[in-house]
């Protein structure tokens, strides 16, 4: 598989870790848009919301809770967003299922009409 997040997890291309369990993988993102912006990934490789189902979303409950956990230790108390694109519409350009954790600064409205 010629997946960059899975080469991530391996190790196979460096990465900024900010938290690691069985589950999942966290890390900085190259492109931040705000002053913390962190992507959390699945250790199983998941190409994206739309491939959940009964056998692998524990993943995003496990995810979530390591979320959590990061957004408490970054002190983002004032507020976070955590955004998944899900296919080529949404901007996703890595199928592999991720979330940002954005926050550090106020976000504002996220659409326009």
């Amino acid at each position: 598989m010629d997946c960059l997040f899975c080469k991530i997890i391996k190790g196979e291309i460096p990465s900024k870790k900010v938290y690691e369990d069985e589950y999942c993988y966290a890390f900085e993102d190259i492109a931040p848009v705000a002053p913390v912006h962190i992507l959390f990934v699945p250790k199983e490789h998941i190409a994206s919301v739309s491939e959940l189902n009964d056998s692998n979303s524990a993943a995003v409950s496990k995810i979530y809770e390591a979320i959590a956990k990061v957004a408490a230790e970054k002190e983002l108390g004032n507020g976070y967003r955590v955004i998944s694109n899900c296919g080529p519409d949404a901007g996703q350009t890595v199928f592999h299922l991720h979330f940002h954790l954005i926050g550090g600064k106020p976000l504002g409205l996220m659409c326009d009409k």
